[in-house]
């Protein structure tokens, strides 16, 4: 597998991956604005997909789109394919952008599925970000589809505490 910065021509990769979770986040693949929030990530350089090594066209691992702002980060979407989850694809795109873009004392926050919503359990997404050191805060409006959310967040010590 390979990390890397997002690029144009990886614009139908993402929204190939969005199509998969609309079901969980609502519309996304026929949406402007989301279409908007893609591109301007990918010219800030600022969005991440993981693809298959040697591989070549739309057929993405996963993807994410991250809040570049001191001294709190966001992890603005972040999808893994159906056949790749569970296969550290996420933790991947994670530490890269981890890697290029936090620089600590920071934070860094989600906003994910609430613990009664559907796509909670079945995404893995809380338990993955647990496992990745965020801490669930507060419950916030519901989603675009209309389940719960919750923010998670989590502290980045100054460089000279990570050792």
């Amino acid at each position: 597998m390979i990390v890397r910065l997002a690029e144009e021509q990886d614009f139908p990769g993402l929204l190939s991956l969005a199509a998969q979770v609309e079901h969980w986040f609502g519309p996304m693949v026929e949406d402007a604005g989301f279409h908007g929030a893609v591109h301007e990530r990918i010219r800030r350089s600022t969005a991440l997909v993981a693809a298959s090594e040697g591989s070549s066209g739309p057929d993405l691992l996963g993807g994410l789109l991250f809040g570049v702002k001191e001294p709190t980060h966001h992890v603005d979407w972040l999808v893994i394919s159906e056949q790749a989850r569970g296969k550290g694809v996420g933790r991947a795109l994670m530490a890269d952008a981890m890697r290029r873009w936090v620089r600590g004392p920071a934070g860094i926050e989600v906003v994910t599925f609430g613990a009664d919503h559907p796509g909670a359990s079945a995404s893995g997404a809380r338990v993955f970000y647990e496992r990745l050191g965020f801490v669930p805060g507060e419950v916030v409006g519901p989603g675009p589809e209309g389940g719960s959310r919750q923010v998670f967040r989590r502290a980045v010590p100054s460089e000279a505490n990570r050792r």
